[in-house]
C-alpha cells in the first residue's frame, strides 16, 4: 500500500502561469486524501484498444493509499483495461480538482478486499464480492496526483509523485 506521503511540487503546465515552488501555495496531500474518501462518485478515463479515449462514472474506495473500484470483467473500462492498465481518475468538481494517474491491478489480497467489501458497504449499503469472477475489482496505486483549487488557480496547482 502506498503509506507514505508523496512528494509535492508543482505541475509542468506549460502557458499556464503556474508559479514555482516556492510561490503560491502547495497543498496539503492530506486534502486530496480526505476529498478521495469523502466522494460519491469518480470518473475513470481509460484507453480503448484502438487508442479512443473511454470515461465513465464509478463508484469506488479510497482506503489505505488506494483507490479500489469494481467492474463487470466483460465491460468497455475492464477490456480497456485488460489491454492497457493505464488509468485516470478524477472527482466530478472542476472547482476544487482532484487526479490520480497510474496503473490498475486486480485486487488478490483477501484481507484487504474484505476491508474494501466493509468500507464499500458502509459508504454504499452494497455489499460487493469482490470474489465474483464476473466482476474484478482493481487497485489503483498512483503514480502521481494532481490537485488545484479554482478560486486561486494557478497558486494553489499542485503535483504529487509517488514513489
Amino acid at each position: 500500500m502506498t503509506k507514505e506521503e508523496p512528494r509535492a511540487g508543482r505541475p509542468d503546465i506549460v502557458d499556464y502561469g503556474i508559479k514555482p515552488e516556492d510561490q503560491g501555495v502547495l497543498l496539503p496531500w492530506a486534502g486530496v486524501q480526505a476529498a478521495m474518501e469523502a466522494a460519491r462518485n469518480y470518473w475513470v478515463s481509460t484507453t480503448r484498444p484502438d487508442g479512443r479515449p473511454h470515461a465513465t462514472p464509478v463508484w469506488g474506495i479510497w482506503l489505505e493509499g488506494v483507490f479500489m473500484f469494481a467492474a463487470g470483467r466483460s465491460s468497455r473500462k475492464s477490456r480497456n483495461l485488460a489491454a492497457n492498465p493505464a488509468v485516470a481518475v478524477h472527482l466530478e468538481s472542476g472547482d476544487d480538482v482532484v487526479i490520480l494517474e497510474g496503473v490498475v491491478e486486480e485486487l488478490e489480497d483477501s484481507d484487504l478486499a474484505g476491508r474494501y467489501a466493509d468500507a464499500y458497504e458502509a459508504k454504499y449499503q452494497f455489499r460487493p464480492d469482490p470474489a465474483d469472477p464476473d466482476s474484478v475489482t482493481y487497485v489503483l496505486r498512483p503514480g502521481k496526483a494532481f490537485a488545484w483549487r479554482e478560486k486561486d488557480y494557478p497558486d494553489s496547482a499542485t503535483r504529487w509523485l509517488f514513489d
